[in-house]
């Protein structure tokens, strides 16, 4: 029988999805009692190179009210030609196309290895995608030419039939018309007033969204120009001008004080083109992309006036009251991806500047509508460049690595009900009997709507057990889940992803250690830290870190074994043993600690683990550590000062760095040039080595993190010394040297050792 780990790993190979809890207690008042809530973290659309398509439609449930589709775990009768629906127990005759089924030929959706199964819908019509860019003038000239430069090269990369429109913004916003051959020609709107659909319509004779309409039915084949309208244009027919019009394009020639800030009208731009695609594209597959270059200081959704003696809002202003603009600018930006999500439509925000940009009001556009949020220096930097460039990355087939427009429905068992999810997603207000009072994240529905997805998009959803007695459940029944997940294929087809999962029901009061086997603590710690970030941003940070530690007490008095008030007695089993530590270095990482942080940077870091899966979290809770020297090959390190060593080099990979750290003896040996000298080439290739291996996470990862190289002593070596343990600080090394050449750490922070001490004391304490 496979351990519980492999059952993990392999499902979360198969179906993309991970629980906290892998067998559920059977009553509700013994789920409370878990602590750790059931939940799971779910990437919709997993890559599974063996998963080939189904070109027809699923089979649903006949069933008004359940509607689910037939899986693996339903009960199927082939003499009579009917199946049993595993959610409402309805019994469903097969389609007339399934006449021919029997055990040994059995339809796809049947057999185990496609629990997850992936539909062609037949009737859908073909739709492509929609590119609308949004440009900031209010740059220097060498940050906008590099920006053009992207731009541009990100035409070769979208297909030739994708739809594409271009809006620029400085202190007034302009709206490019794309079908003028020759010349060009463009629409100025002040960047002082708002601009609303209707206006929009009537100012620019744009029909009463006649044009979405076609956008839903207009084919693959080469379309007539007079089916688009003059700002939204085929980028095969509009290629040459939408080149030759960004490469025109200059800073905005409004001149600027150098005691001002220049004004910078992103809310309004971003307004038109949230507009712009209502009236014509409601409802299709589409990316608004704005590339910002500084804070909106003029007009709707300004972050700070254009005064350069104001500076933008701290933490500390937040907490205070003294953002001046925050109310009316989250209130404006909040409105404005309401309407895109409603009509499918993904914003995206590339920020690069060396000040804050107002991402902190902007969060919503990222977090309601599932855009990509990428923060940098500037626009010349690599970071930004290899970024956007793999926002266009395609699979083995040739396909983009996106899916537009998409909204996932949860179907549950009986004796479950859905509390909530979270995620780049909003609620569909869909109703019914599985919604649980209890919400957690985006709860009240059972379908949320996801404007965007790509393969690695990751939504946490949280369940409860509605079961009020223990003998309700009948022996050997599945607890089920199915996701039914409608997206907009890159290519323009409309798809559906159905995955379906079981786990069993367990009786704690006979079962209680296999229930406690189940726990999968790296979900669980991805789980639990999505729910701390969901509740700090409405509380007090000392609040929800003294609920994060109430949370770990309560499960270690859960899942430990000890004798009471003994806390030498205390253990933890293996799959739970990791846990307190992905909460120490949690309560530590700048997901909690807002010190030191702009609030645009902890929107940011905050905004990548509320989307990426359990491993690509794990690693910014708790960053990887590599050490690398002439004892044999690179092996893992502790997160610890006690691996900061004089004659180690160290990788650290936090998600959003890489960094390289060469310790004493290793940096002066370099900077005497050894490696350049015959004879040492063996420190040469140590040297390469940690080089080589940043260079392969930096090709995979996205966004594309900094990449550091620091030495002992270096300014830069703070990342590293910021995070690791510190178990060795000034305070408990005299002389400032450990013996073996370990580097103290100077904080006052406590180390894990002392964590665990007070974490045993109070686990095993009777008043507790």
């Amino acid at each position: 029988m496979a351990t519980f780990q492999e059952f993990i790993n392999q499902n979360e190979d198969q179906n993309g999805i991970r629980f906290s809890w892998n067998v559920w207690p059977n009553t509700r008042i013994e789920t409370a009692k878990l602590v750790v809530p059931i939940g799971c973290v779910f990437t919709p659309l997993k890559e599974r190179p063996g998963l080939p398509p189904l070109d027809y439609d699923p089979v649903l449930c006949s069933r008004p009210t359940c509607r689910a589709v037939l899986n693996p775990f339903c009960q199927v009768d082939y003499r009579a030609k009917s199946w049993l629906c595993n959610f409402c127990f309805a019994r469903n005759a097969f389609p007339q196309n399934y006449a021919g089924i029997s055990e040994a030929n059995q339809p796809a959706e049947l057999i185990p290895q496609f629990s997850t199964a992936e539909y062609r819908l037949k009737r859908s019509s073909i739709a492509p995608m929609v590119f609308l860019f949004i440009v900031d003038l209010c740059q220097l000239e060498d940050d906008l030419q590099a920006l053009k430069e992207s731009l541009q090269m990100s035409l070769s990369l979208i297909p030739p039939n994708a739809l594409v429109g271009l809006i620029t913004f400085g202190r007034m916003v302009q709206l490019h018309e794309l079908g003028c051959d020759g010349y060009s020609k463009s629409f100025v709107f002040r960047g002082t007033k708002d601009i609303t659909s209707k206006q929009l319509q009537d100012q620019l004779g744009l029909g009463g969204g006649a044009a979405g309409q076609q956008a839903a039915s207009v084919q693959q084949q080469q379309p007539s120009a007079t089916q688009y309208n003059r700002f939204i244009q085929p980028l095969q027919t509009c290629d040459m001008n939408l080149t030759d019009m960004m490469s025109d394009l200059q800073p905005d020639p409004w001149p600027v004080p150098q005691d001002k800030r220049p004004f910078r009208s992103a809310g309004v731009a971003l307004s038109l083109a949230v507009s712009l695609m209502e009236v014509t594209y409601p409802n299709a597959g589409a990316r608004i992309m704005l590339f910002l270059g500084g804070p909106c200081t003029s007009g709707p959704g300004m972050v700070i006036n254009e005064e350069k003696k104001d500076t933008i809002r701290s933490h500390i202003d937040l907490e205070k009251g003294g953002a001046k603009f925050l109310k009316k600018a989250c209130k404006h930006y909040e409105a404005l991806a309401k309407r895109a999500s409603t009509n499918g439509h993904a914003v995206d925000v590339y920020a690069c500047a060396l000040d804050q940009t107002g991402l902190y009001e902007m969060r919503y556009l990222s977090d309601m509508t599932g855009g990509h949020l990428i923060m940098g220096d500037s626009f010349k930097s690599s970071m930004f460049k290899q970024s956007f460039q793999k926002v266009f990355s395609k699979d083995e087939q040739g396909d983009y690595l996106m899916a537009f427009n998409a909204s996932i429905e949860v179907k549950c068992s009986q004796q479950l009900r859905l509390c909530g999810g979270c995620g780049p997603c909003v609620s569909m207000n869909r109703k019914g009997p599985q919604v649980s009072d209890n919400e957690i994240g985006i709860g009240g529905t059972t379908a949320w709507k996801v404007c965007s997805l790509d393969t690695a998009t990751s939504l946490c959803f949280f369940l409860e057990v509605s079961n009020q007695q223990s003998d309700g459940i009948p022996q050997g029944q599945l607890g089920c889940l199915q996701f039914i997940t409608f997206f907009q294929h890159s290519t323009g087809q409309k798809r559906v992803r159905v995955t379906t999962v079981a786990r069993q029901w367990a009786d704690p009061s006979t079962n209680q250690a296999h229930i406690s086997a189940s726990f999968d603590q790296e979900a669980a710690a991805v789980l639990l830290s999505r729910m701390a970030i969901m509740k700090a941003q409405n509380d007090d940070g000392p609040d929800v870190l003294r609920w994060v530690d109430r949370m770990l007490i309560r499960l270690c008095q859960k899942l430990g074994d000890y004798h009471k008030d003994d806390p030498t007695s205390f253990q933890l089993a293996d799959n739970i043993s990791l846990y307190p530590q992905f909460m120490f270095h949690f309560r530590r990482s700048h997901f909690m600690q807002v010190f030191n942080n702009s609030p645009d940077e902890t929107v940011y870091y905050r905004n990548k683990l509320f989307r990426e899966d359990v491993s690509q979290s794990l690693v910014m809770i708790q960053p990887i550590l590599y050490s690398y020297s002439f004892d044999g090959p690179p092996v893992p390190a502790l997160l610890d000062s006690n691996s900061i060593k004089p004659d180690k080099i160290l990788l650290l990979d936090t998600f959003f760095h890489i960094l390289i750290y060469h310790g004493e003896t290793i940096d002066a040996w370099k900077k005497q040039g050894f490696q350049d000298n015959p004879g040492y080439e063996s420190f040469k290739q140590l040297l390469q080595a940690p080089v080589d291996d940043a260079q392969e996470i930096l090709q995979t990862r996205f966004p594309m993190p900094r990449y550091i190289i620091t030495e002992f002593g270096g300014s830069q070596a703070r990342f590293l010394t910021s995070l690791v343990n510190p178990s060795q600080t000034h305070n408990n090394m005299y002389g400032g040297w450990g013996q073996d050449g370990t580097a103290p750490v100077l904080t006052d922070d406590v180390s894990l050792q002392v964590f665990m001490e007070h974490l045993k004391k109070l686990a095993v304490s009777s008043s507790t």
